[in-house]
């Protein structure tokens, strides 16, 4: 394998994917085991949710800082310390014996969870030219929700009678994903920008560049609507108690619930594996205009709104065979699929509904590396991130709020119904807010382009700091016959 040949740069993406999945898993763990965990320390579920609200909180604002040394300095360091701190705190939250034990070691994993996400994607940026920015994305995007279902199915199977157990098999996992990424290509910012071909490009981020990042009006846009976008989604993590409360509703008992909700959840996400469409209309949608990605995103996300809301209704037959082994009562759900009407039509619509707003996330990732330069990129991610982090957290306790407030009037499961079911309604302004960066994100693409050629062509940027220059007049007449209604 040749060190930087095409062989070695997919292998490097390949291992910064496997990197994104399995730092969502151990997110993912905990929600499935809320009950479980409770009842080993003796606190209520809502005291184990707050541990997943606290992950969610501490990985954003951590975010932030390693994704400015990443963006300063050379990033394998520092995605190499953020792994070793989460694998540490996992295995931590696997031994603990006592609730406070537990949740600063939540605290610690998710300190180092900030560094995966927002390092890594600045460098797999670099790593994928803009004609397949919504492609490869889409695998990006994709293998975060695959780990937040994978860590929902790990926790919910190897954790029905052991919840310590998911922790430790984790943790394992990602010690033998960052041997691998050891191997992996050194990425020199900038390297699969067409303008910047043959330079050797060497600029960081520095402290005054934040407005410069906020005066690009498509920044502004696509870090506020994770606020919305994330508390909707914030609020799915509840899916397996929605489907364990309608398996304890039919007469199951707990255990064999755990693994009813775990599977029916998992299941049920498997549209987000369909991103890579929207990754691919994007990439299409976005030849022909620069307005492309963002428009795909923003009707994707407008359409999904009724589908989800009939799934959390439409009534669903559970036939599992109460008290069976883990692997009896997979077997079960599968066959379900295929037996029971009520579970094909819900499974149907769910993926649906997924597809449609996993538009979202490959398009998103696109659209920040579009605007941005290299060196911006990882501190704009983690902005979105810090806001995503907020709402997603958000998401979480409100939609816990409400569950317990519902209750009065809608008995379980007819209460998680409810609740998820309103909190889906926040996909309305967040396709709004795609609808915006697609009015402004031609002008910013111009602009970064520019700046990147006056780089390249050994110009320098303004006395300020404002590395991106005025933009040929060239350049912003392409823009605006690409499109002309893409105004400010």
């Amino acid at each position: 394998m040749t060190r930087g040949g095409a062989a070695h740069r997919a292998y490097s993406v390949v291992v910064f994917v496997v990197l994104a999945s399995l730092d969502n898993v151990a997110i993912g763990l905990v929600p499935p085991l809320y009950g479980s965990i409770g009842d080993a320390f003796g606190v209520g579920e809502g005291h184990i949710a707050l541990a997943t609200t606290v992950m969610f909180l501490i990985s954003a604002v951590a975010a932030i800082g390693f994704a400015y040394a990443g963006d300063r300095t050379d990033r394998k360091p520092v995605l190499v310390l953020g792994t070793l701190i989460w694998i540490g705190g996992t295995v931590w939250s696997g031994l603990s014996g006592s609730y406070p034990s537990f949740l600063a070691s939540q605290v610690l994993a998710a300190f180092g969870l900030g560094a995966v996400a927002s390092v890594s994607f600045a460098v797999v940026s670099d790593l994928i030219s803009p004609r397949r920015r919504g492609l490869v994305m889409s695998f990006w995007g994709l293998s975060q929700g695959l780990g937040t279902l994978g860590g929902t199915l790990v926790g919910g199977l190897l954790g029905h009678d052991d919840w310590r157990r998911p922790f430790l098999v984790t943790a394992v996992a990602g010690a033998v994903a960052t041997v691998a990424y050891l191997l992996t290509y050194n990425v020199p910012r900038g390297d699969s920008q067409p303008e910047l071909a043959g330079v050797a490009y060497d600029e960081r981020i520095h402290h005054d560049h934040l407005p410069v990042i906020l005066r690009r009006r498509t920044n502004i846009w696509l870090i506020l609507q994770g606020c919305t976008a994330q508390i909707a989604l914030g609020s799915l993590v509840w899916l397996p108690m929605l489907f364990r409360a309608r398996a304890e509703d039919q007469g199951y008992s707990s255990g064999t619930a755990i693994v009813v909700g775990s599977v029916f959840a998992t299941l049920f996400q498997l549209g987000g594996a369909l991103s890579i469409l929207g990754g691919l209309a994007g990439d299409r949608l976005q030849r022909r205009t620069p307005r492309g990605r963002a428009l795909v995103a923003a009707v994707g996300i407008l359409a999904a709104v009724p589908f989800y809301i009939v799934l959390f209704f439409a009534p669903i037959t559970i036939d599992v065979p109460d008290g069976a082994g883990a692997g009896t009562i997979i077997t079960s759900v599968l066959t379900d699929v295929f037996t029971e009407p009520t579970v094909g039509i819900c499974l149907a619509t769910a993926v649906f509904a997924l597809m449609l707003t996993s538009a979202n996330s490959p398009n998103w990732f696109a659209l920040i590396a579009d605007v941005n330069p290299p060196e911006h990129r990882g501190t704009v991610y983690s902005l979105g991130n810090l806001v995503n982090g907020f709402g997603r957290a958000g998401g979480n306790v409100l939609v816990a709020l409400a569950f317990r407030g519902l209750a009065g009037a809608f008995p379980p499961p007819l209460n998680y119904a409810a609740g998820l079911a309103a909190f889906q309604l926040l996909w309305v302004p967040t396709g709004v807010m795609f609808w915006l960066a697609s009015r402004t994100v031609a002008r910013d693409m111009a602009d970064t382009h520019a700046a990147l050629l006056a780089r390249a062509a050994g110009l320098e940027g303004r006395p300020d700091g404002d590395v991106r220059g005025d933009p040929p007049v060239a350049v912003e007449g392409l823009a605006a016959q690409q499109d002309p209604g893409a105004g400010r």
